[in-house]
């Protein structure tokens, strides 16, 4: 339960946010990985956000050439910069030399908010991933942007990696102070640490960075004035050793810690043995008990791993989300929006676990040292809620998009029938009705799918590295077939599996089958099923129900 005073500001950061706490980003070093990639995730989750496959194809500009500037959650025109005389392809999140970046947005403290600033956080990611090759490039990058155009977001967490590092760069615009009509403190100030060779780390809508290394540039690096801005407006008194800047800029409360680090602390809690002194700060009962930036993880992480810690429900921990009555009679691990509610003049939460319902899009992208940096990029794509989507291995060298992800085919508010999205999504609604059922046997489809896809990227690897020998170009347009045919041959099972869980699961039965797979008939025509099976609901469902309404619906 959390008070009434914190109930209401949480609702007041929701109506000013607009947003409800979205996206997660988890961050595997190469020496933290089973192949010695390096490995992040991202997932873009937005309640009108469309799952789609952005792409810009490398180009040259004629000098004077402007850039527009939408703003990417909105699309509101922003203004225009200077063109890149020559920009590289971008798939994704992921450009062409395996430099990979994705967010999660803090806010932060309401007065540091520029509404002249050009450069949205959206804007700051794909224009950088067109004009640089290693994540210093685009810390660098992302600095020269924001301070030249002004940062028109709210606090920022980038995680920006290539084949051999991993940086967390957070980022929060200066307070503006007008003078004569003229913002004077345009800009931002930020802070970025590398993450250590052999360790994971995370950040989910929280600032995590907190003290600044000040004499080790290879790794933390920051603007010169992240200090003394906050000194200016009163935030800050401190000696610069004590200075914190999450504690500074994005000071952590009840929700911080609850519906956004605690989805760092089941990342950590998994991979590391010695979380559990945390719980406490991740349930938003101890603010002061904050976690480690990173943690050393037990063993080495595979792609798959990744993948599926994406899908994560906080399972086998207190938080659970299977384990209350709020996961209704067939353990739906989701809860709907909005994230918090009252009960006779209590409030409450429901909780906000790694995998949510309103997902766009998301990856796992993998840096991969081991192959040319032209070539090496492999962009884990999938769209729609990651519990029950699985993943397809585009490569970040691809010369075009998928059809059934290319931009255009639908969107939020049209449906098409050639779109992986709205079949994915076809596929969730009707598996949440019966999640301990439906979803158990979707999530068995998206594994296999994926184990699969391991085995033939590792085999498309081999055929492309032999052809990059003879023609770079031979090898791209070889990866670029692999990634569309593989997206298609997705949609065309998902289609398939569409229909065949409707076949199976219609009415709340379930049609029994023979063990090749094939559905059992009554014997006397091969027309009528079986009698079918009939689970009902949880034992804790019943137990709820018959608590409720007992003395009515007592048989005997």
């Amino acid at each position: 339960m959390i008070t009434r005073k914190t109930f209401l500001s949480l609702m007041a950061v929701l109506v000013s946010a607009g947003t409800v706490w979205p996206c997660t980003n988890l961050i595997v070093t190469k020496g933290a990985s089973k192949d010695g990639s390096v490995m992040v995730t991202y997932s873009a989750d937005s309640h009108q956000l469309y799952g789609e496959l952005y792409f810009w194809p490398a180009a040259t500009w004629a000098e004077g050439t402007m850039l527009k500037i939408y703003e990417w959650d909105s699309g509101r025109y922003m203004g225009e910069i200077p063109q890149a005389p020559v920009t590289y392809s971008v798939t994704g999140n992921m450009n062409e030399y395996q430099l990979l970046i994705g967010e999660t947005t803090f806010g932060g403290r309401r007065e540091f908010n520029d509404r002249n600033g050009i450069m949205d956080y959206g804007s700051l990611i794909y224009v950088t991933l067109q004009r640089c090759k290693t994540a210093r490039e685009a810390i660098a990058m992302i600095d020269h942007l924001m301070q030249t155009y002004g940062y028109g977001s709210g606090g920022e967490s980038f995680t920006i990696a290539d084949p051999d590092e991993v940086w967390i760069m957070e980022v929060i615009a200066k307070a503006p102070r007008m003078v004569e009509g003229v913002n004077v403190n345009k800009g931002a100030v930020w802070v970025a640490k590398r993450i250590p060779d052999g360790y994971i780390s995370a950040h989910a809508n929280q600032a995590r960075i907190t003290t600044i290394d000040f004499n080790d540039p290879s790794t933390c690096l920051y603007s010169p004035d992240v200090i003394s801005h906050a000194r200016e407006m009163g935030i800050f008194s401190g000696k610069d050793k004590e200075f914190s800047f999450s504690d500074i800029y994005n000071p952590v409360d009840f929700g911080g810690a609850r519906f956004c680090d605690a989805r760092v602390w089941a990342f950590f809690n998994k991979y590391n043995d010695g979380m559990g002194k945390y719980l406490d700060y991740a349930m938003g009962h101890n603010l002061s008990n904050r976690m480690p930036l990173y943690v050393k993880p037990k063993v080495k992480l595979s792609v798959k791993d990744l993948a599926d810690m994406m899908r994560d429900h906080f399972d086998g921990t207190p938080l659970d989300m299977t384990c209350d009555i709020g996961a209704g009679g067939n353990a739906l691990p989701y809860r709907w929006r909005p994230l918090t509610f009252e009960v006779d003049g209590k409030s409450y939460v429901n909780e906000r676990a790694i995998v949510t319902q309103q997902t766009g899009w998301w990856f796992v992208g993998q840096c991969r040292s081991d192959l040319p940096r032209n070539l090496g990029g492999l962009y884990w794509f999938g769209v729609d809620d990651a519990g029950t989507s699985a993943l397809i291995p585009i490569y970040s060298v691809s010369q075009r998009v998928p059809h059934c992800l290319e931009v255009g085919n639908g969107s939020m508010l049209e449906y098409s029938e050639t779109s992986l999205f709205w079949i994915f999504n076809r596929v969730a609604q009707f598996a949440y009705l019966r999640y301990n059922e439906i979803g158990a046997e979707v999530r068995g489809v998206v594994d296999a799918w994926e184990n699969s896809m391991v085995e033939k990227t590792a085999l498309a690897d081999r055929v492309a590295a032999e052809l990059y020998k003879e023609s770079p170009e031979a090898a791209r347009e070889y990866l670029t077939d692999f990634s569309v045919q593989t997206a298609q041959a997705l949609l065309e099972k998902w289609v398939g599996l569409d229909k065949y869980l409707m076949v199976k699961y219609i009415d709340g039965n379930t049609k029994r089958q023979h063990p090749d797979g094939s559905f059992a008939d009554n014997k006397n025509d091969p027309h009528i099923p079986a009698p079918p099976i009939q689970a009902g609901y949880t034992q804790k469902w019943k137990e709820a129900v018959a608590k409720d309404h007992g003395k009515i619906l007592e048989s005997r």
